[in-house]
């Protein structure tokens, strides 16, 4: 009963993502007959640029942020350990770390750029760089700090959402002094902002499998099973209808 009512609201919400851009552009042309007052349409039209972050936050810290993993029955053959569990710990978490640092510099780029003419944060070098990946790792480690930072970068995903929405109403073009200019070697802001939060929420449910519970401190995982890679699925399948939503608004 669980599992259809999840689906059934899965499918309402996605329904409702399909649909939501061609109202948005009905708005857009009823507010273009009077560009230069403010009217109804207009602050429709604004305040929709929240709506599709709004949903896709809500519905990655309901589903894919407090993860639970069956660990009831681990057979000894079909486990993770040793240098091959270093080797992925290691990996994972520097790479989560460093995209979680770069999203979040991206994010004061964009703004100081747009809003603070004059102010402009230098990238980090790469000492800096290396201490952000330490400190993000540390806080990674931990169950509350590590659900923190996830919160952390759905509402930088947020932001980076109302500043791309508020580049494309007022037609404000991005050129290579943004960080966030052809990142991936795309020309689509929505879609690289897109793409950066699906990547990390796979690197983040990845990590929440292998530091799940005791897995870290017991230093032995299990192997992924069948029912893990549902989620997997899930978000593909989530944000899937989220690059609809964006290409067809675009």
């Amino acid at each position: 009963m669980i599992i259809k009512n999840n689906t059934s609201k899965l499918i309402v919400t996605l329904s409702f993502l399909l649909i939501l851009p061609f109202v948005q552009k009905q708005w857009f042309n009823l507010y273009s007959l009077n560009i230069n007052d403010i009217s109804f349409y207009s602050i429709l039209y604004y305040l929709s640029g929240a709506i599709c972050p709004s949903l896709v936050c809500l519905n990655s810290l309901k589903n894919y942020t407090y993860y639970k993993f069956n660990k009831d029955k681990i057979d000894s053959i079909k486990v993770i350990k040793g240098k091959r569990l270093l080797f992925l710990v290691a990996i994972n978490l520097i790479f989560l770390s460093y995209l979680i640092a770069d999203y979040i510099y991206i994010n004061f780029d964009l703004i100081l750029n747009l809003f603070l003419e004059g102010i402009n944060v230098p990238k980090p070098d790469i000492q800096q760089l290396s201490f952000f990946i330490f400190l993000i790792s540390i806080l990674l480690i931990f169950k509350r700090s590590r659900f923190l930072l996830k919160k952390i970068i759905l509402i930088n995903f947020i932001l980076i959402s109302l500043c791309l929405w508020h580049l494309q109403i007022d037609n404000i073009s991005v050129d290579d002094q943004f960080h966030i200019y052809r990142y991936f070697g795309l020309n689509d802001l929505n879609l690289i902002n897109l793409f950066i939060l699906v990547t990390i929420e796979i690197s983040f449910y990845t990590w929440s499998f292998i530091s799940y519970k005791t897995n870290l401190s017991d230093w032995i995982v299990p192997k992924p099973q069948r029912e893990d890679i549902a989620p997997f699925l899930n978000i593909f399948i989530f944000y899937f209808f989220i690059i609809i939503y964006y290409s067809i608004l675009t």
